[in-house]
């Protein structure tokens, strides 16, 4: 997960929640959206090489609508296609060992560039890959 700032300009690598079951991390996650009173969820949605929805992509969908039924923040996809190896690049250049941040680093990079198209509005972001 990546939060964006109280002014929605710059988003930062927040948390990575585990998804052993979708019952915890739907707990977990709820929990976050209480407590920093998030109004807007970017979700990360890993279409395809060759820009279709597969099974990961259905999964994300099937868990946001689980989600959804415990928050009233707006929910909007964002396609996450190579974010990943982005976030492993910049943790390389910047000499990085620790490759568990990879997901909220890609969160970020995904939530960074929903923030300089969208200005003005206030949001956090859930990364779909899990």
């Amino acid at each position: 997960m990546a939060l964006s700032d109280p002014q929605s300009i710059l988003a930062s690598p927040f948390t990575i929640v585990d998804r052993s079951d979708d019952a915890t991390a739907i707990a977990a996650i709820t929990g976050i959206i209480e407590q920093y009173e998030i109004a807007h969820i970017v979700v990360g949605l890993p279409y395809s090489m060759n820009g279709s929805l597969g099974v990961q992509a259905e999964k994300v969908k099937e868990f946001m609508r689980k989600l959804s039924g415990h928050t009233k923040g707006q929910v909007e996809f964002r396609d996450e296609r190579l974010t990943t190896v982005l976030a492993k690049r910049l943790m390389k250049s910047a000499k990085t060992k620790k490759n568990s941040r990879d997901d909220a680093i890609a969160a970020a990079i995904i939530l960074q560039g929903y923030l300089d198209e969208s200005p003005g509005s206030v949001c956090k972001e859930i990364h779909g890959d899990n």
